[in-house]
């Protein structure tokens, strides 16, 4: 080991290579990320290159990190080496005309967005790390965020990739092209993977123009069976303007509008559910479309009420509601799912959920919100227990009533270490069988991410 770290420091310079308490300073994120053996810090592909080529010949696994704001462990990088994407930030070129921005892979996504709006354009991932998750990151997780209902995940807007194989080889297809049909599309290989298959370096992302009108509103339901005809009635009326539908369920609305919350309710205590819905447009004439459909909502007994933004600072309070994640904390210790299932299913999962909690645990508490419009639910589970025991007991119950509607165990953060045992609750043997011959046909030596998503002789 130490003739690796000794090589590593002569190819990358010593102060690039941290051991010891600075490697230990560096492993600090949202979830567990482990004691790694040294923290690498390159500044370009090559670097990349050279220290996977390297430990690629001392088999020594190699984790990535970007803004380490995972939640499943999926940058566990203990007794690994990590490999940190810092200093590989640079915004390289935004091309107005093709509307297409190439990025380093440890840019953060909201120097991205700052960056490429002063163009008057826009890059429509956005979710409440956005401050310091990376590009590469969320590619690496197949992001999904706050606008997936309009803009899709990461994945549509990923043009091309550069990343770097296990063995150290370069793969540079950094293509511009909307369309390019010219056998494989290899960039797929790569998003979403977990750092699995090879680490990304550069990106090549599609840019939309920058909206010239935004608006937002607060609504309250009565009924979760109004839900439905609510979203479908806002896509159709609004023409498409339609860019989230963000259902808080009440529990999770008053602890983000009570102190020490620092919110407070645009709309009365007392509803079940309450949506934030936003539209962007192409010019001021949505704010009058708008007023009037939320408006036809309301006569029609799809919403009870309605608050609508009628200021920047107005919009912002209310994203900071659905944002104040945070708050969930009030109920710790907790366990944190990211969950996806049919819209039409919804009701009932979080009934079977809670009903299972509370026939277990009579105290436990059960926060849901999420992005309703793409059938994400985020599920906050307390149970005045953080033992290994009560997770696992926890772990069964919410993913478990999963299965009759064939939802999903992970709708953005990915699998990691702490969904790995739960894979085959969602997908099936022969497309895990394929998703080990691909990581040991371009991982033979299973060093990149190693045991995360999968064991590759295991039945994980």
């Amino acid at each position: 080991m130490g003739d690796l770290i000794s090589h590593l420091k002569t190819a990358l310079r010593a102060e690039h290579v941290l051991t010891g308490a600075e490697a230990s300073e560096k492993a600090q994120g949202w979830s567990r990320l482990g004691a790694p053996r040294a923290v690498v810090r390159p500044a370009s592909a090559e670097d990349v290159s050279r220290v996977l080529r390297a430990c690629h010949a001392a088999r020594q696994p190699v984790v990535a990190w970007g803004g380490k704001t995972g939640l499943v462990e999926g940058a566990n990088a203990d007794g690994a080496i990590a490999l940190s994407l810092e200093r590989m930030h640079a915004i390289e070129e935004i091309d107005v005309s093709g509307g297409t921005v190439t990025v380093g892979a440890g840019c953060t996504l909201q120097a991205l967005c700052e960056a490429v709006e002063e163009k008057g354009l826009f890059f429509p991932l956005d979710l409440g790390a956005r401050g310091s998750a990376t590009i590469g990151g969320n590619i690496s997780t197949n992001a999904g965020g706050n606008r997936v209902l309009r803009y899709g995940m990461i994945r549509e807007q990923v043009l091309g990739l550069e990343a770097v194989l296990a063995d150290g080889t370069i793969l540079s297809s950094l293509n511009h092209l909307l369309k390019n049909n010219a056998g494989y599309d290899l960039k797929q290989l790569f998003i979403g993977s977990e750092g699995t298959l090879g680490i990304v370096t550069r990106a090549v992302l599609r840019l939309r123009p920058k909206p010239a009108a935004q608006s937002v509103a607060l609504l309250a339901s009565d009924s979760f069976e109004c839900l439905p005809r609510l979203l479908r009635r806002l896509e159709k009326d609004l023409g498409g303007a339609l860019s989230a539908f963000e259902v808080m369920w009440a529990d999770f609305y008053t602890l983000v509008t009570t102190p020490p919350a620092h919110g407070t309710p645009p709309i009365a205590h007392g509803h079940p559910f309450y949506i934030l819905v936003e539209a962007l447009g192409g010019d001021e004439s949505l704010s009058e479309r708008f007023e009037s459909v939320l408006g036809d909502a309301l006569e029609a007994g799809d919403a009870a009420d309605a608050v609508i933004a009628k200021s920047q600072t107005e919009r912002n309070r209310i994203w900071a509601l659905r944002d104040d994640v945070a708050q969930v904390a009030r109920n710790a210790p907790i366990f944190t799912f990211d969950v996806s299932l049919r819209l039409s299913a919804m009701e009932a999962y979080v009934a079977q959920v809670k009903r299972d909690l509370a026939a277990r645990w009579p105290k436990a508490t059960c926060i849901v919100f999420g992005h309703l419009g793409d059938g994400n639910l985020h599920v906050i589970v307390g149970v005045g227990d953080r033992s290994r025991e009560a997770r696992s007991a926890v772990e069964h119950i919410v993913y478990g009533a999963l299965k009759p509607s064939n939802g999903s165990i992970s709708a953005e953060h990915g699998v990691g270490l702490e969904k790995r045992a739960y894979l085959s609750w969602t997908r099936n043997e022969s497309e895990i069988a394929l998703m080990r011959t691909l990581k040991r046909a371009l991982d033979p030596e299973n060093i990149l991410n190693p045991g995360k998503v999968f064991e590759v002789n295991g039945e994980g």
